[in-house]
Formats: structure tokens, sequence, C-alpha cells
């Protein structure tokens, strides 16, 4: 279960803590896409899942979607409660804590 103080820090990131990220996410490959299905329930699920797996992902949207980069950021980052790390062309880089996986899988921020 989390905490409303694991929120808070999972929205909110710090300078250090956001190029620490981007430094990661370089060598991250898509686990999201979003096409031209746009963004529907399951894709916010997709996003959840992956979150709760790898706590730094990236989503990348297609050439068909018919959402927008930005908007699918926002409304991805406020639909799986996350940190919006950074936007890279039609990449997303999306950050959540996730206390419950083990201690040498969670990523240690600055």
């Amino acid at each position: 279960m989390t905490t409303t103080e694991d929120l808070k820090t999972a929205k909110t990131l710090t300078s250090k803590q956001k190029k620490f990220l981007k430094g990661l996410g370089h060598s991250l490959t898509p686990v999201v896409a979003v096409g031209k299905e746009g963004l529907g329930e399951k894709i916010i699920k997709a996003t959840l899942l992956e979150l709760s797996r790898h706590e730094l992902i990236k989503v990348k949207v297609g050439k068909s979607s018919p959402v927008g980069r930005q908007e699918t950021a926002e409304k991805l980052s406020l639909g799986s409660d996350s940190a919006l790390v950074q936007i890279i062309g039609k990449t997303i880089l999306l950050y959540k804590k996730n206390p419950e996986l083990d201690k040498d899988k969670q990523l240690k921020l600055p």
C-alpha cells in the first residue's frame, strides 16, 4: 500500500532526480505504445502494470495516435499517478515509486 507521502514524492521530482532518471531512461526501450485507439482504459492499465514492474518506463506515441504527445503524457501521468520525467519526440518517460518491489530492484533517487 502506498502512502500519501510516497505519492507526493513520486509526482514532484527535483531537477537532480529528473536528470538521474533521464540518464537511466536513455537505454530503455518503450514498453507501452499508444496507437490509433488513443488513450483508452487498456493503455492506462498497461502503463500501471509496467510501472509496478519497472518504476521507470518509456511510452511511445505512434504516428496514428489521435492524441498528441503532450496530452498523452499528461493523461497517462494523471491516470497512472506517476511523475512525468521527460518528453522527447514521440517518447514519454514516466516514473512511479513501487515500495513493494524487492529492495535491490527499486530505483534509488539522489
